[in-house]
């Protein structure tokens, strides 16, 4: 009994798989960067797989080591065979590292778009290294360089200390005043769930901040891009008893929040198909109607 019903249910599975077509991405709808990143990937690796023979791709990385602080940071060429490389460009750092150049340093974890570990700066748009199809143009190399306008550590890694402390910042917790009511849990309907989308997925790889000319120029002052999302997400939640409390804290200094010029580089770049720059617009409109006229005619 037990082995029939696992040998239909593999038949089932092979069937679905058989009939699916190729560059199907409708897992993917609602998720525009996603669906064009994998898109971009299918292209790239059809092209790799009919030109196999020789495909090789040069990879220019930054280098630049602790150890050695009088020497200047340069750009390192790397030539990798596409032909036995997986898709993405975080596929050619790892196979750079282990098979050229074990020195070669940069964060990563989840490789699934998830933790955000493996931003850094592809070609000259901020990104996340796991969700970056390799461009299949071998006549031109790909150029890898750290988050800009950040402190760097060792190559591609950067201090994220501040970035960090800023998330912090805005206590990015639930805070309430009275228990729930069932003593469990705090409920909300669908439509109030419904508010928190496009805040929540946020995965903090500080690529948007990283591309705030606003957040360039006054990183202890601005909180940038991702905080100030991830404060709209409190903010927004039905089940926070501190939504006034927190825009308080959030203009107390009006740098904080006010910093923001609408730029919109943070909604380009997020890997995640977000809006960085809506949340806050959205977050100033909601403070200046709970203030007197007079004191939002003078902002």
């Amino acid at each position: 009994m037990s082995k029939s019903w696992i040998r239909n249910g593999y038949a089932k599975v092979a069937g679905m798989l058989t009939r699916a077509k190729p560059g199907n991405h409708d897992l993917l709808k609602g998720h525009p960067a996603a669906k064009a990143h994998a898109e971009e990937a299918s292209k790239s690796q059809d092209h790799i797989t009919k030109h196999v023979k020789a495909l090789k791709k040069e990879f220019q990385i930054y280098r630049w080591n602790p150890d050695n602080p009088h020497s200047k940071p340069y750009l390192q060429s790397y030539e990798v065979d596409l032909s036995n490389c997986g898709p993405m460009v975080l596929d050619a750092l790892q196979k750079i590292k282990a098979e050229e150049d074990s020195s070669l340093t940069y964060r990563r974890s989840c490789r699934e778009g998830i933790c955000g570990s493996c931003a850094m700066n592809i070609d000259g748009s901020n990104t996340v290294a796991c969700l970056k199809p390799i461009d299949a143009d071998t006549s031109k190399p790909t150029t890898i360089t750290p988050l800009p306008h950040m402190f760097v550590i060792k190559d591609l890694v950067v201090d994220l200390t501040n970035f960090y402390q800023q998330y912090k910042s805005i206590e990015p917790w639930l805070k309430t005043k009275k228990p729930p009511k069932d003593g469990k849990e705090y409920r909300q309907s669908p439509a109030e769930r419904k508010r928190l989308d496009g805040l929540y997925e946020c995965i903090l790889c500080a690529c948007c901040s990283t591309s705030c000319p606003s957040y360039w120029w006054n990183p202890e002052e601005f909180l940038g891009p991702a905080a100030l999302l991830h404060a709209y997400r409190w903010v927004s939640d039905s089940r926070d008893d501190f939504t006034v409390e927190r825009l308080q804290a959030l203009t107390d200094d009006e740098k904080r929040l006010y910093r923001c010029r609408t730029i919109k580089n943070c909604t380009a770049t997020c890997p995640k198909s977000l809006n960085p720059a809506s949340a806050i617009n959205r977050m100033k409109n909601k403070h200046l109607v709970s203030m007197p006229v007079e004191k939002a005619e003078s902002m």
